[in-house]
């Protein structure tokens, strides 16, 4: 199984969009993990729309009517715990560890900092925002392949 994964999109903001290469990601998917600030609940009719099913958790910017239909953590395919915010960076790692015992993994977004550590066979993910950088020097996403065995990881860089 190979899920898409995304952050922070902001959309619909200006002129800004998804990028194709990002959207071709997605479509192709098994199923999309969005980790919040979608913003509007029409970005998640347009994922929903691509045609995998579209797993959400709610960010700090969503608006009232995306709050009240995301949850703020969610587990996907047993296996990968879902967050927004997972706090500041040192100690996440033990953190998330911490809140999601039964998961081998923790995918979130916030910072718009791509970001994946490991330890102990433990993963935390940050795909970055294909959108809105910010600070990062790419827009990014990412790729999970699930495995009996382990879980692969795989940012993937779109401009």
């Amino acid at each position: 199984m190979i899920l898409a994964v995304i952050s922070d999109t902001h959309l619909p903001k200006g002129a800004r969009r998804m990028p194709d290469a990002c959207v071709e990601r997605l479509r192709s998917a098994d199923a999309i993990l969005h980790a919040g600030d979608l913003f509007e609940l029409s970005v998640l009719r347009d994922l929903e729309s691509l045609g995998p099913p579209v797993h959400a958790v709610r960010g700090n910017v969503d608006t009232p009517e995306l709050r009240l239909i995301l949850p703020a953590t969610r587990i996907v395919e047993g296996r990968i715990a879902m967050i927004h915010d997972a706090g500041p960076a040192p100690g996440r790692l033990a953190r998330m560890r911490k809140l999601f015992p039964d998961a081998e993994a923790v995918v979130f977004g916030h910072s718009h900092i791509p970001l994946h550590e490991e330890r102990d066979g433990f993963q935390i993910f940050n795909p970055g925002s294909p959108t809105e950088r910010r600070r990062a020097p790419r827009h990014t996403m990412g790729m999970v392949t699930v495995a009996t065995g382990r879980l692969e990881f795989e940012l993937i860089a779109l401009d």
